[in-house]
């Protein structure tokens, strides 16, 4: 091993080391220690919940940096590595836990050397990416790092709701699975789930009633049975009557808010053979070569919390995918959202959108982050309901579109 090679080593392990007994205020000091060996300078940025800014994690804080003007924006939107000339020169690197965008770091590299050296470049992903589990890890048991990532307070509901939630995104070499949800701060009655297990992908959205804290339990319950069916090795029809029932007796006991909608969705990742059923949600649309194929809305049932009024019983949905195809979930909050003309953002918008976004190659939680955002243009900033996106891609190529 080269003495460079044995100093980055050195650097990683004093990284690993040291985030033992680290918090997440510690995170700073302790790269501050790691990068001074390898004679960089660095600096973590976190993005915020809305995807807007990327915000220092040193305490006291330091200047935030915007996601849609500026070179760290642009390695955060890209998932690509950036390097910037200069005296000193720098590299602006995507901060990752697997496939979830969780910031950027900015490697200041001194004693003349050339941020194009293929080495260097190397060392600094790697650091990048310890730096990506250890942002992830100290999240569970940190305030530090949820107060930063908010520039504005979240309601009780939101704040129970993103406690259930998985990662926006996951890839695997055969699919891309994505997700936001607006408005981030108080988010009421949407949710999402998703696992990736055995050849298997297993996909869901929620939207309940009302958008208050009976909301978000209503969907936490949903979300937890539904959790719970799949865990017991049970499938989507059994998943949704132990969801139906679990919400009913939320109405039972007197909580308001005695029903939600849902698209529970199951996909073979070796054949494309995909499965579904929907609970009086709007249905998910079936996107392939640039344009919407087909709205999945057969068959339609009754939300969840209402199966005892339903006249016949559940069945399910039926589809084969081609390679490259993609499934797009969106709740009402979305497609019905209206500017102050009355006019509605609609179905044809969002696929057009998101197609647009697609063909000009940007990765799959780039292209939600910025439909998400128009939706959130077309009603000022201001929305009146829920707003949730959930893109499943299931391409080879796709997978390696969300890493540099």
């Amino acid at each position: 091993m080269t003495e460079k090679a044995e100093a980055w080593s050195s650097a990683l392990r004093h990284v690993v080391n040291g985030a033992h007994l680290s918090t997440a205020g510690d995170l700073a000091e302790l790269l501050d220690e790691a990068a001074a060996q390898v004679d960089v300078t660095a600096q973590l940025y976190v993005v915020d919940m809305g995807q807007q800014w990327l915000r220092s994690v040193r305490p006291g804080g330091g200047p935030s940096l915007r996601v849609d003007s500026t070179t760290a924006g642009r390695a955060f939107q890209r998932t690509d590595i950036i390097p910037v000339g200069g005296s000193p020169p720098c590299l602006w690197l995507p901060v990752l836990n697997g496939t979830e965008r969780l910031g950027v770091v900015q490697m200041v590299l001194h004693g003349d050397r050339d941020p194009g050296d293929r080495s260097i470049r190397e060392h600094c992903w790697e650091l990048a990416g310890l730096l990506g589990h250890l942002v992830m890890s100290k999240l569970h048991y940190s305030d530090f790092l949820h107060v930063l990532r908010r520039t504005t307070p979240l309601s009780v509901a939101s704040e129970l709701l993103w406690q259930l939630l998985p990662p926006q995104t996951f890839a695997c070499d055969q699919l891309t699975v994505t997700a936001v949800m607006e408005p981030y701060h108080s988010v009421g009655g949407d949710g999402y789930d998703y696992a990736v297990d055995n050849g298997r992908a297993y996909v869901s959205i929620f939207d309940s009633t009302g958008h208050d804290i009976h909301a978000g339990l209503t969907t936490a319950i949903a979300l937890a049975a539904t959790r719970n069916a799949r865990r017991n090795g049970l499938g989507l029809l059994e998943a949704a009557e132990l969801a139906d029932q679990a919400v009913r007796q939320q109405a039972a006991e007197g909580l308001r808010a005695p029903f939600a909608t849902a698209v529970l969705a199951d996909l073979d990742l070796a054949t494309g053979a995909l499965q579904y059923v929907i609970a009086g949600h709007p249905p998910a649309l079936l996107l392939r070569g640039g344009r919407m194929v087909k709205a999945l809305k057969s068959p339609v049932h009754v939300p969840l919390g209402l199966g005892h009024l339903a006249r016949t019983p559940r069945r399910l949905g039926r589809e084969h995918l081609q390679a490259g195809d993609r499934i797009l979930l969106h709740t009402d909050g979305v497609t019905e959202a209206r500017d102050p003309r009355g006019e509605e953002f609609g179905v044809e918008r969002l696929v057009d959108l998101t197609e647009r976004h697609e063909a000009a190659g940007l990765p799959a939680p780039e292209t939600l982050r910025r439909v998400s955002r128009a939706v959130l243009d077309h009603q000022h900033g201001n929305l009146q309901d829920d707003a949730t996106l959930l893109l499943l891609e299931w391409s080879r190529t796709a997978a390696h579109n969300v890493l540099p």
